[in-house]
């Protein structure tokens, strides 16, 4: 699996937005290149918590861009895989299998954040456990996908924790965020008494 990975990741054309076969673009500013590069070279210098499988380069002689990563955290509490980076960048986090239940929790527990996820597996027990389990550290889980691309107006899309208040956008529940809602009640029949009809003894 891990040769397959690099192997993919390794494959993806990176350049400017004009070429569409491009699958990787530079990241959108100069802040965010040095931020995510920070986080590239905390890993590389860090073989004792971190291991750099694949990619790692960045470039901003042209553009900012920065190499689609992969990351081994030997750590489950690394900070790769506590923070949030918006950039290419994968961290991976190797547990034994027999750890599932175990390592389900750490996911829940790891990050402030809860925007996206998702679970890939065949055994629909597991998908089930992860599901319930991960309820509220995603507000979009994804089964069988990967958690990315969801489509404005097709899909609602909103997180959770630090991520947010969760208003789903691209749907009705969004409208809600923006209203102020008011009841009022008008009675044609006026009350001539503060008694409740329940509380007669008869």
């Amino acid at each position: 699996m891990k040769k397959k990975l690099i192997e993919g990741v390794n494959s993806l054309k990176m350049g400017g937005v004009e070429d569409f076969s491009n699958f990787v673009n530079a990241v959108i500013d100069e802040k965010s290149f040095d931020k995510i590069r920070s986080y590239i070279d905390k890993a590389g210098k860090d073989p004792q918590k971190a291991e750099i499988w694949a990619g790692g380069h960045c470039d901003k002689s042209t553009g900012y861009f920065i190499q689609p990563t992969v990351i081994e955290a030997k750590d489950p509490q690394y900070v790769t895989m506590c923070e949030e980076i918006f950039g290419p960048v994968l961290t991976v986090y190797v547990y034994k299998a027999g750890d599932f239940a175990k390592t389900i929790a750490l996911v829940n527990a790891t990050s402030p954040y809860a925007l996206t996820g998702s679970i890939i597996a065949q055994d629909r027990a597991a998908i089930a456990f992860a599901t319930e389990n991960l309820r509220n550290a995603a507000g979009n889980f994804y089964v069988n996908d990967k958690p990315t691309g969801a489509v404005v107006g097709q899909q609602p899309f909103g997180g959770a924790r630090a991520s947010g208040t969760n208003d789903k956008a691209g749907s009705i529940l969004n409208l809600y965020r923006w209203l102020s809602a008011r009841t009022i009640k008008e009675t044609f029949v006026p009350p001539t008494d503060y008694r409740y009809p329940f509380l007669s003894e008869e």
